[in-house]
């Protein structure tokens, strides 16, 4: 099954309708959960940190958090890091959870 990048990218878009108060810059971390279980976990990481991540897996050892930035908080901005990190990961057998900003 390929994966829809277009409804990932409206999903990442209309989290910005109506919200007020953010900030110009961030640290943004997209998390990424394990698709199959026998995954290489040090190849995801290797590739996340080539494309200029910083990753860490979270304190239940379940999904993988590749931070980026500070960046831009626009949905372009995000999205293009967004869409990055999702190429990635689906090379590496591991799904996309969304994002947030750090902090």
């Amino acid at each position: 099954m390929s994966h829809n990048y277009e409804a990932q990218r409206r999903e990442t878009i209309a989290t910005f309708k109506g919200v007020r108060g953010l900030p110009e810059t961030s640290v943004v971390e997209f998390l990424f959960f394990l698709e199959e279980t026998d995954a290489d976990w040090k190849a995801f990481d290797a590739a996340l940190r080539k494309a200029g991540f910083r990753t860490r897996r979270s304190p239940d050892g379940e999904t993988m958090i590749a931070a980026y930035g500070p960046m831009p908080v626009t949905p372009d901005a995000i999205w293009a890091k967004e869409r990055l990190s999702t190429e990635i990961a689906l090379e590496h057998d591991f799904y996309p959870d969304g994002w947030e900003l750090a902090g």
